[in-house]
């Protein structure tokens, strides 16, 4: 039985639609993850994954699209 790690992570510049749909779809083809939820509102990323996620794979990935990664929420 696998279970699944929730890990929000804070990511400032991110405004509209577009923004959500650009990180779920980056972070989302990072190995082990298995959903992506983009909360506007709270500048909130919340990744699931198999495993403990690499902080500094997912901030690469949210640096390249564009956003910044400010830590876990």
């Amino acid at each position: 039985m696998s279970t699944t790690t929730l890990t929000t992570y804070a990511v400032s510049g991110m405004t509209c639609g577009h923004c959500k749909a650009t990180l779920t779809k980056v972070i989302g083809e990072l190995d082990g993850v298995t959903g992506v939820a983009v909360d506007l509102a709270s500048g909130q990323v919340t990744v699931s994954s198999s495993a403990e996620p690499d902080d500094a794979l997912v901030a690469e990935a949210v640096d390249e699209a564009g956003y910044e990664l400010t830590g876990r929420a």
